[in-house]
């Protein structure tokens, strides 16, 4: 009976002492920007009790008994700061903490930590939030410990973006607010750089790698200084600049792609391909043969593809007693991916009622990646008043890629999906697609006078893209009793193409601090002056097989065995993507900024000249062989920032801006693609849009925040892709062309919270957009012997390209202590149009899908360990049309939904898992 009661008792008094003792809790922060401070240890010295600083700087010492304290914190870089503190049992303690930079310390870890300052989520914060215009940020540090390896990866995950995916499904495009990808522009270090696309302006963002970036941002309004021709927004990727001390950050990674774990990789002899035609060789006058193409693209091989391998390297300094600053940084990506794809083709002539699908093609994409990318930075301070910069950056990309695909007839009378017969089609096509894209830029900041400074640059870009022997060889087939076999071979096709995009640019800016009625006004006014030359190269030849009845697996067993005829000596170069374009783009701005008390506003005007013209290499019978077209825009803006409370803006901006044509919309003549035939239309206009923006901005620490904002853009003859006819040759084209005036509106919502070790980011945006266009009726009536009739209605539908939803989720871990970050992101992109049909109900949707990403990383001191995985879930690419099939006889892979599948692809699961090292 004693031993109980002193077992109770002993347990009232451990849990009085329990209940008198008290936790100690608050934050870390930087004493001079208030940013949290992550990773900051805080210890009470006489207990050993001790915690780390999480995402948003807080800290949390549990079961601390009643007393006086030392309370130490401490962080690399960072004055350690001891503090007296008592603890009365009976309520938590609250401390905020401020810390120094510890400027004398010289250890390398101490310097690299404060200047990835400029990386940090914290500084991403600032910049969006002082920013005259709105805009959006990714910080290097979001950019490292994100999924993603390449800049249109990144850019997903920002509000009010998507992607456009290439055949392996890596993002390669951005869509801004639902505005297609030529509706924007992108910038590196401020400027512009060309395209290495063969046909358009925009830059395919997957031949950047994301770990040479400081940060990436997104303008989404113009202010008088910038360049007006984006509706959308313009991308800008700052790259890494030099730190103040030795800096050395290297990594290295391998990993696989799990598609290849259930099919082989498909490759040809890419090393022996001949980068020049005949034509380019021997000249226009040479009648070429058989034997003057080797058979490298058709020497196939199958095998399991090497892991993937990742690497990177970075090394910077300052010289001269800090006034010359120097970082190299190199990116090495070498993967091999793919998808298994599913394609089905329609009768275009459609009824009201429903489609008729003609034909099934299954395809097996085998893409071999290497990616590099190298950036060169110095920047030299002459003395106080003047600097120099030389900033030099080379990208390339280079796709191997191998399409394998099956056809099967649908609509012919041998098809028999119950006893397994039908006609096939194989064909299988080789190519190699070399992108590059190279930037150099001199500019100087001057400080003429105290309110007087004059910052110019010169830049010298130059983007090109390559495509050597495009090979496409086919053969027929049959399918009987569900067995397949390939009998003979069809006509092959082997085509050159090449093009160059170069750009000679010069700006120049004049800042003056002049005030206005007592109040500070910052004048700005400069220009422009750009000379771009665009050079265009194709030529195809056509073969057909010397023996029209050999026999797959009796007269030949490899592709690289067949014996070709050449139908065409000299090649086929009358195509509208052969020829020479200009653009000469004069411009200039004046703006101004003016500050009082709570208010901010930024406004001004900007005039661009726009000198634009083609000229055909080699036209065949077209009018327009040549074209120019000459125009002056002037395009006003104003911005407004209110500032009423702490923390908190409220803006409102109105910009104009325009879209110009690209240099092949604009060249007639036709160019025959795989499943339908493009030209260009010279009579096209360039495209207008008057744009608002209101936004809320609310920053309740130095790297949260949440955003609410609304956008409205009216578009005067924007410019669209659909089949139409061509009115010189009556043939039915896709095309380009003006389609009046179109709407487009949305809301976007910005949400960033950490709580401890605990992180979330999200972001929702709903776009609608409405353009009205003229479509064709085609209507097969059982009267006059199912004649078909044609009419014409509009049809009013979204913009291409454009979803009315998009989202993303990010949830965050990082534990201090312990070293670990880990992050899970999912992606949501609501249904879009991908393809603008000339019929009635025809265009071509993409389902919506959740892609769901994760990464997480170690670390060991200057050492870390990471991990990446893409596409968990394994996401499909899905494309319908809104429309039932209608054939007789039951369609694989179709549900009778009302919809009708027209693409179906699979990526699978990438893995990625590498070491780090940071000095």
């Amino acid at each position: 009976m004693h031993r109980r009661l002193f077992f109770i008792l002993l347990y009232v008094i451990a849990g009085t002492l329990q209940a008198l003792a008290g936790p100690v809790k608050g934050r870390v922060a930087d004493q001079t920007s208030h940013e949290p401070l992550i990773g900051a240890t805080v210890v009470l010295e006489e207990k050993g009790l001790h915690d780390i600083s999480g995402l948003d700087g807080s800290f949390i010492i549990k079961n601390a008994p009643a007393g006086t304290y030392h309370l130490s914190i401490s962080l690399a870089g960072y004055k350690t700061l001891v503090k007296e503190v008592t603890i009365s049992g009976d309520a938590p303690l609250n401390i905020d903490i401020d810390l120094e930079a510890d400027h004398d310390k010289t250890l390398h870890e101490v310097v690299v930590a404060g200047k990835t300052n400029h990386a940090t989520e914290g500084t991403a914060r600032q910049i969006e939030r002082n920013a005259p215009q709105v805009m959006n940020v990714v910080s290097g540090q979001a950019i490292r410990l994100s999924p993603d390896l390449t800049v249109a990866n990144v850019i997903q995950r920002m509000s009010g973006i998507s992607i456009e995916r290439n055949s392996n499904g890596d993002g390669q495009y951005a869509i801004l607010r639902g505005m297609d990808k030529r509706y924007n522009y992108t910038l590196v270090n401020g400027v512009k750089i060309p395209s290495p696309d063969d046909k358009y302006r925009y830059v395919p963002l997957d031949i950047f790698p994301s770990e040479l970036l400081d940060r990436l941002e997104v303008y989404k309004a113009l202010t008088p200084s910038m360049e007006g021709d984006a509706v959308g927004g313009a991308v800008n990727m700052v790259m890494k600049d030099a730190p103040d001390h030795l800096s050395v950050e290297a990594n290295i990674g391998t990993g696989y792609n799990e598609l290849f774990f259930d099919r082989d990789f498909l490759s040809f002899n890419k090393g022996a391909v001949n980068f020049k035609s005949p034509y380019e060789l021997r000249g226009n006058q040479y009648n070429a043969t058989a034997a003057d193409f080797n058979n490298a693209t058709s020497d196939y091989s199958t095998r399991r593809p090497m892991p993937n391998l990742i690497g990177g390297l970075s090394i910077g300094n300052r010289f001269l007693n800090d006034r010359l600053g120097v970082i190299i940084a190199g990116s090495y990506q070498h993967t091999y991916r793919g998808s298994n794809s599913l394609f089905f083709d329609t009768d275009k002539r459609d009824t009201l009622s429903g489609v008729v699908v003609t034909s099934m093609e299954k395809r097996a994409y085998s893409e071999e990646q290497l990616r590099y990318g190298l950036h060169a930075k110095l920047d030299y301070r002459i003395n106080s008043r003047n600097s120099l910069q030389l900033y030099n950056a080379y990208m390339r990309l280079t796709n191997t890629q191998v399409r394998d695909a099956v056809e099967t007839e649908l609509s012919i009378g041998d098809y028999d999906p119950d006893k397994g017969n039908a006609t096939l089609g194989y064909k299988t096509r080789s190519r190699i697609t070399q992108q590059q894209i190279y930037n150099s830029t001199l500019q100087g900041d001057h400080r003429l006078a105290d309110k007087l400074l004059l910052q110019w640059s010169a830049v010298y870009s130059k983007a090109t893209q390559t495509q050597p022997d495009n090979t496409t060889i086919p053969l027929f087939g049959i399918q009987e009793n569900f067995v397949q076999q390939r009998t003979n071979v069809g006509d092959a096709t082997r085509r050159w193409e090449h093009n160059s995009d170069r750009d000679l640019a010069g700006y120049l800016n004049l800042t003056w601090n002049k005030p206005v009625a007592s109040l500070p006004v910052e004048w700005k006014i400069g220009g422009l002056y750009r000379d771009k030359q665009r050079d265009n190269f194709y030529n195809n030849y056509q073969f057909h097989p010397q023996n029209l009845q050999a026999q797959y697996g009796v007269d030949f067993t490899d592709y690289k065995d067949i014996a070709w005829a050449l139908d065409n000596p000299r090649g086929s170069v009358g195509s509208a993507l052969n020829y020479t374009a200009f653009e000469k783009t004069g411009a200039g701005y004046l703006q101004f900024k003016v500050s009082a008390s709570h208010l901010e506003v930024t406004g001004g005007a900007r005039a661009e000249h726009t000198d634009q013209g083609y000229a055909m290499k080699a036209p065949i019978g077209e009018d327009n062989p040549t074209g120019h077209q000459v125009y002056t825009d002037v395009l006003p803006s104003l911005h407004f920032r209110f500032m009423p409370w702490d923390k908190t803006n409220i803006r409102a901006s109105y910009f104009r801006s325009v879209n110009r044509p690209g240099f092949s919309e604009l060249v007639p003549g036709p160019v025959v693609r795989e499943e339908y035939r493009e030209t260009g239309n010279p009579d096209l206009k360039h495209a207008i849009a008057d744009n608002i923006d209101l936004r809320y901005e609310f920053f309740p620490r130095a790297t949260e925040q949440f955003m609410a904002g609304v956008f409205y853009k009216h578009i005067k003859d924007p410019i669209e892709f659909t089949l139409q006819l061509e009115p010189r040759s009556n043939f039915l084209y896709y095309m380009p062309g003006n389609f009046g005036n179109a709407n487009n509106y949305g809301l976007e919502l910005d949400f960033i919270k950490y709580v401890k070790q605990f992180g979330i980011k999200a972001n929702y945006t709903y776009t609608h957009s409405s353009i009205t266009t003229p479509k064709t009726i085609y209507v097969r009536t059982a009267a006059n012997n199912g004649d078909i009739f044609t009419s014409s209605a509009d049809e009013t539908r979204p913009l291409y390209g454009q979803a009315a939803h998009t989202g993303n989720l990010t949830l965050l871990y990082k534990s201090g202590r312990y070293g670990w970050d880990v992050q899970l992101a999912g992606n949501y992109t609501g249904e879009r149009i991908v393809v603008v049909s000339q019929y009635l109900g025809d265009d071509q949707w993409q389902k919506g899908f959740v892609q769901m990403d994760f990464s997480l990383e170690k670390s060991l001191g200057h050492f870390g360990i990471f991990a990446k995985a893409n596409n968990l879930l394994n996401t499909p690419m899905e494309v319908y049309v809104r429309k039932p099939y209608t054939n007789s006889k039951a369609i694989p892979y179709q549900s009778p939904d009302g919809r009708v599948l027209i693409r179906r692809d699979y990526y699978q699961r990438t893995y990625l898992l590498g070491a780090r090292y940071k000095f």
